[in-house]
């Protein structure tokens, strides 16, 4: 009887194991790179081994991220039309033509599913999909925010030209105001989240999130993360971007003397003249 017991206890004990092992890791998510500098990425299920690909512009390459993973693609995730990130859906189409291609108008080539602000849906099993529109690079910029409450992953967001690491994207269709309210928007996420941004371009941020903000405590981990990492997405979260992206600290001392802000300064007078900054800086 003892023997059989202690069968029992061990075979007990090997399913909550094998069950723990299960419910750890379900979502996991693949940066691929794609032309000089965006991201292009996978959004994995690991239950039912499948993915959406998020703005697949190469999707030769997507593809093969996907057979190296062994999973197979369901959906496109669309962050904005702009042909970077929009480009490769007509070939997504043909290679996956039972996908849904998602995007926030009708703008998005290829379109199949229109979403708007706060739409949700699911990726496989288990991965939960809310979208965040966040018009100003476009108008028809959407981030999606997934999570899995069965995964270790603490939960991403796909941001697309919107916020960079340290940074955030040209007002292409938009203005400061609208990319004030976009950016806060992203900050009310957990702040455990991390940012999976559609462009490499964390050191020319860096630059210049340390010129005008030089005293900048925060800085010397994006520093070390530059120096250590060539693909940098991924490694940061919402509370970090609150920490060092200047874009995001408009109120703090160092962008308001940057800027040449006084007290009654707009914070949308702010942003815009923080903006040409960036946009002409050579640092």
């Amino acid at each position: 009887m003892m023997m059989l017991s202690v069968l029992r206890h061990c075979g007990l004990r090997q399913r909550r194991i094998l069950s723990f092992r299960t419910q750890i890791r379900t979502m996991k998510i693949v940066p691929v790179p794609v032309r000089s500098d965006n991201y292009a990425y996978l959004l994995i299920d690991e239950t039912s081994k499948t993915a959406a690909a998020v703005d697949p512009y190469d999707v030769p390459k997507v593809s093969a991220a996907a057979d190296e993973h062994g999973v197979r693609i369901i959906a496109a995730l669309t962050t904005h039309h702009h042909d970077d990130h929009a480009g490769g859906n007509p070939e997504f189409v043909k290679k996956y033509p039972d996908a849904p291609i998602y995007g926030g108008s009708n703008r998005v080539l290829a379109l199949s599913k229109l979403i708007k602000d706060k739409d949700e849906f699911k990726i496989g099993d288990s991965i939960q999909v809310k979208c965040l529109a966040t018009p100003c690079h476009t108008q028809d910029s959407i981030c999606y925010h997934v999570t899995d409450s069965s995964s270790s992953h603490p939960g991403g967001v796909f941001t697309g030209d919107t916020l960079f690491i340290a940074g955030c994207g040209r007002f292409f269709e938009g203005v400061g105001s609208e990319m004030i309210s976009a950016l806060d928007y992203l900050g009310k996420l957990p702040d455990k989240t991390i940012v999976y941004n559609g462009h490499e371009y964390t050191k020319s941020s860096l630059a210049f999130g340390k010129h005008v903000d030089p005293s900048n405590p925060a800085i010397s981990k994006l520093e070390e993360i530059v120096k250590n990492n060539k693909i940098t997405t991924g490694l940061t979260t919402i509370a970090d971007e609150k920490g060092w992206n200047v874009f995001m600290r408009l109120d703090s001392t160092a962008v308001r003397e940057a800027t040449s802000a006084n007290k009654d300064t707009p914070q949308n007078e702010v942003m815009d003249t923080l903006r040409d900054q960036k946009n002409n800086f050579k640092g």
